[in-house]
Parts: C-alpha cells; sequence; structure tokens
C-alpha cells in the first residue's frame, strides 16, 4: 500500500464521510520543498461542506491528526503537511524490494490482453535507423504492459506485399544471382530493385512487366510465390540478426499479404451498412461528420488499399487475441491515417476501437536533419549498433582492461547507450543522434546507469553482503535513496497509463543520481554494526535499477 493511501485513511478518520478514502488519495500532493514535508493535503474541497476557511480547517485537522507513520503534522496555510518517520518507512521500503526483488512494483495478472504493432520494416529493404524508434519504443511499451498485469502479444506487421515485389521478380530473373542474394540478401536485393527503377527510366515496358508479375503473385502462380516466399525468408533471417542484437521478440510476423483473403470480408461488411460510396470511381468511406477525408477503401481498378488491410488487420486481431488495448507504434506522419481506421470502425458498430491506440513519435535528427543518409547511403541499424559495441570495447579496453567477459559487457552497453538515447526522450520529441555522446559514463545517458548500476554491484561483493535486512536510517541521503525507490510502483503505472517509455528512462536516471549522492557521502564499507544493512540498501538499488533498465530494453552488466 502506498503511502499517499496510509495518509488518505489517516485523514479519512479525522474528516469522517465528507470524502472518501479514494477522493483523499486523489487530492494528496507532494510538496515542492523537502522542508514542506513529504505529503500535503490541500483542504480548499471541505470549505463548503464545513463552512470554514481552507486555513482554519487545516489547522483543526493538524491538531487532531495522530499516527505512528508520521514524525510531525503541520498546518502550512490551507495544507495539512506531514513527514513520514524515516526510521520506519525505509524499513518498509527497502525490506519490502529484498523481499519482492524483480517483483517489486509487478501489478497482478488482470487476464487481460494488449496488443502492440511495432516495428514492421519493408521486406526487401535495409532495416535502417529509421526503424530503431518504433522497435524500441514498441518494445517497452510491451514489457511496462507486461510489468503492470497484461499479457501481451508483440506484432510485426511486415511490408511483404505490393507491386514492389512484382518489380524484384523482374529484376532478379533479368540480373540475379542466386548465391550473391543467399550471401548477402538485403544488400543485393536492393541493388536489384535500384536496377530496375535506372533501367525502366528507358525500358518504360519493365514498369508493366512488374505489374504483371505481381499480378501473378496475387492469383498464386507457383513461381512467383515461391520467389516471394524466398525474398521474405532471407529478409527475414537479416532482421533476426538486429532483434536480437536488441534482444527484441515477437509473437506475430503476420505482415501485410496475411490479409489478403480477409479484405473482402470487411468491404463486404462496408457495403451492407451501405458505408461505402464512389468517388470518382473509387470506393470510399464518407466520414465528413468527423470532419475527416473521406476513407479509401477500394481504388478504380478494384483493388484494396493500405486502410482495408488495417481495417481486416484490426478485426482479426481482436477476434484472434481479444484485445482491451491495441497501440500502433507508427511515426505521427501517419496520424490520419489511424483518425480514418479507428472512425470506420466505429462506424462498423466495433467498440474495441475504444481501446485502440496511434503512439506516434518523432524522427531521428543528425545535426538537425533527417537522418536517412550518411555518405548517400542508407544508414543500416545493425551498422549503428555494430559501431556502437565497438566503441564501447574501446571504452573497456582503457578504463577495465582486466575485465573478463568484456566482449559481452561492451555489447550490453554499445546496445543499451542506443536505446537509451532514444528512450531517454519523450517519444513524440525528434531525438538527436551522436553516438559518441551516447556512450559517455556521465551525464543523462545509458553507460553511467549501468556503471552506477556495476559500481552497487562492486560494493556487494567487496562488503559480502550476506543478505541482511536493512534496520533503518534516517540521514538525508539514505531517503533520497528511499524516496525513489517508493517512487517505482507509481512510476511503472504512469509510463503504461501513457506508454510513454521515457517516464522510465528518467527515473533509473534519477534514482542512478540519488544512489551516487549517498555513495558520495555515506561510508558503505566502514566496518561497524550497520555496514549489512547499508549494503542491504545497496542491494535494493540494484534490483530496481536493474529491473527500470529491463523494461526498457537495456541490460545491466554487473562488472564494467
Amino acid at each position: 500500500m502506498s503511502y499517499e493511501r496510509k495518509y488518505a485513511e489517516a485523514l479519512s478518520r479525522v474528516i469522517g464521510d465528507e470524502l472518501t478514502v479514494d477522493q483523499i488519495e486523489d487530492l494528496i500532493e507532494k510538496p515542492k520543498h523537502e522542508a514542506h514535508g513529504d505529503l500535503a493535503f490541500p483542504c480548499f474541497q471541505l470549505a463548503k461542506a464545513y463552512r470554514k476557511a481552507p486555513v482554519m480547517i487545516a489547522t483543526d485537522i493538524a491538531n487532531d491528526l495522530n499516527d505512528d507513520l508520521f514524525t510531525k503534522v503541520e498546518a502550512a496555510g490551507p495544507y495539512v503537511n506531514v513527514f513520514l518517520s524515516r526510521d520506519v518507512v525505509s524499513q518498509e521500503i527497502i525490506n519490502t524490494v529484498l523481499d519482492e526483488k524483480t517483483d517489486y512494483a509487478t501489478h497482478a495478472t488482470r487476464n487481460e490482453t494488449i496488443v502492440t504493432d511495432f516495428s514492421s520494416p519493408n521486406i526487401a529493404k535495409p532495416f535502417s535507423m529509421g526503424h530503431l524508434r518504433s522497435t524500441v519504443i514498441g518494445n517497452a511499451i510491451n514489457q511496462i504492459a507486461r510489468k503492470n498485469g497484461y499479457d501481451v502479444v508483440g506484432i510485426n506487421h511486415l511490408g511483404d506485399w505490393g507491386t514492389q515485389f512484382g518489380k524484384l521478380m523482374v529484376a532478379y530473373k533479368k540480373w540475379g544471382d542466386e548465391a550473391a542474394v543467399r550471401a548477402n540478401p538485403i544488400a543485393e536485393l536492393l541493388k536489384l530493385y535500384v536496377h530496375f527503377h535506372e533501367e525502366a527510366k528507358t525500358q518504360p515496358e519493365l514498369e508493366d512487366e512488374g505489374r504483371a508479375w505481381f499480378k501473378k503473385l496475387e492469383d498464386g502462380n507457383e513461381e512467383a510465390t515461391e520467389l516471394w516466399q524466398w525474398f521474405r525468408d532471407e529478409s527475414l533471417k537479416e532482421f533476426q540478426k538486429v532483434y536480437d542484437l536488441l534482444g527484441v521478440e515477437f509473437d506475430s510476423f503476420n505482415g501485410e499479404a496475411f490479409y489478403n483473403d480477409k479484405m473482402d470480408r470487411i468491404v463486404g461488411m462496408l457495403e451492407e451498412k451501405n458505408l461505402l460510396v464512389e468517388s470518382e470511381g473509387a470506393m470510399v468511406v464518407s466520414l465528413e461528420d468527423e470532419n475527416l477525408p473521406p476513407c479509401l477503401i477500394k481504388k478504380k481498378d478494384g483493388a484494396t488499399l493500405y486502410a482495408t488491410r488495417d481495417l481486416a488487420a484490426a478485426v482479426y486481431r481482436h477476434e484472434t487475441y481479444n484485445f482491451v488495448q491495441a497501440n500502433y507504434v507508427v511515426g505521427g506522419e501517419q496520424a490520419l491515417h489511424f483518425k480514418q481506421l479507428f472512425s470506420v470502425l466505429r462506424k462498423l458498430g466495433y467498440d474495441f476501437v475504444d481501446g485502440m491506440h496511434h503512439v506516434p513519435f518523432g524522427l531521428i535528427l543528425q545535426e538537425g536533419k533527417k537522418m536517412s543518409t550518411r555518405k548517400g547511403r542508407i544508414v543500416l541499424l545493425e551498422e549503428v549498433l555494430k559501431e556502437a559495441i565497438e566503441k564501447a570495447q574501446a571504452n573497456i579496453a582503457q578504463k577495465n582492461p582486466e575485465l573478463a567477459n568484456a566482449d559481452d559487457v561492451a555489447r550490453m552497453v554499445g546496445v543499451g547507450a542506443v536505446i537509451f538515447h532514444d528512450l531517454k526522450n519523450e517519444r513524440i520529441n525528434n531525438i538527436e543522434f551522436d553516438l559518441d555522446s551516447m556512450l559517455k559514463f556521465e551525464g543523462e545517458t545509458g553507460p553511467y546507469v549501468q556503471y552506477t548500476n556495476a559500481r552497487a554491484n562492486s560494493l556487494l561483493r567487496k562488503g559480502n553482503y550476506d543478505g541482511s535486512a536493512f534496520t533503518g536510517a534516517d540521514d538525508d541521503y539514505t531517503w533520497g535513496v528511499v524516496t525513489m525507490l517508493n517512487a517505482f510502483p507509481h512510476v511503472i503505472t504512469r509510463a503504461h497509463e501513457r506508454r510513454e517509455p521515457s517516464i522510465i528512462s528518467r527515473y533509473v536516471l534519477d534514482l542512478a543520481q540519488a544512489f551516487n549522492k549517498y555513495y558520495g557521502h555515506v561510508r558503505v564499507l566502514e566496518e561497524d554494526a550497520g555496514k549489512q544493512s547499508r549494503l542491504a540498501l545497496v542491494k535494493a538499488v540494484t534490483i530496481v535499477l536493474t529491473e527500470g533498465l529491463r523494461l526498457i530494453g537495456v541490460q545491466a552488466p554487473k562488472e564494467m
């Protein structure tokens, strides 16, 4: 039970029936200045019922409030401020962390499912830096939802359909080399695709050939299907290398092609409800009443569109997973598409749309410009991660050349630095990419938090921590750590409700800073009766730092 709740219950015994415990708890605030206490209750809402000024009500409540949890209760204008018993509270919080370990702040199982659609690269195209944000934000949102008690389903909605595959088939049959594609699938397929477009400038008939091959694929032609499946399989193998580096897993790789046989049903439902209207030869759903442009369902030639496929996917996912929430981690430029998608689902009578959310994010910039090319080519995410690992290896070789598992630690630090840099920013903001600054061991970086955790683990080893409980302390530095540990359950809830991983990232930074202040002022390893108790606090910090980092997809080495 939170201390806000305990304070609310104590207040309720004084206030009576004027406000419920829940209402009181919602009003409780944290004072801006430590000198004003740990928790504050504003009395404005009681003024009408009590027919008194809030200042007088606060004085009366402060005089009547008595609980062992508080060392001091005072009226400060219209507020009732309380000072928690540091000794009692620190013991409760730290020993709870030690008892519950990684389950600390984990919510009870809800038996409800959240589906998250994220990453979703295009088959036969490079996995570029542009895919990083969707991938790591979506992964973190899923981990945080699981911590909040939900079952989660991660869906990689692959871009594995469209006329580009017909063009790729033409290019492969004319200029391709099987061994080259098998040796380096993405690079070779991209080269073939670019070659096709270069040739098509002088041979426009190639475009017709591409459309013809895609038509073969749509019709189930054996050769076309085999080529498509091969391109898809080889691409997935390459993508998996990146996912393995990032530590990201999916429950489904059902991409665009999976919904080919599920769109007619959606079109039929729209027709039954008289929602389809003709517009310039195309079939659309009018969204004029929502002040949105019409949603295109079928083109003039009868071909279905992106929106049709997403409608089919939404219905299929709800029928398959019975989700209470579905998240689409897709760039902010797709905001209109999702407004249209959700509006059409509402018109079809689907209530589950109320749990569907577009989770937008900003761009990755380099020197203030959209990061898409470097030296005239696409910036491959795998290359960036490998470069980050190499730089981390160089740092470790310089700072700790005797480190036993240096390669593993370098991977954790290098990849973690890239992920943390992304997720320390609110997702809607653009972020500036600078690998050198990401890898610094000081400042607001992943390596700073990881190094703090490694330092804490080193203290546990040097002090031979024996698993003892925390027996209490009331100094400011201990209290700074304790209040941060106490905040973790609330942080977990807030990060989930806002679908905002940066809340976790900022939290672990703050906890690391609080611990480093503690370490700088308290002689943790001093040989006295309190040593094991102090190490118990250190152990609690390592538990929460490691778990906080895990939730955003960052590993926490015990040595660095």
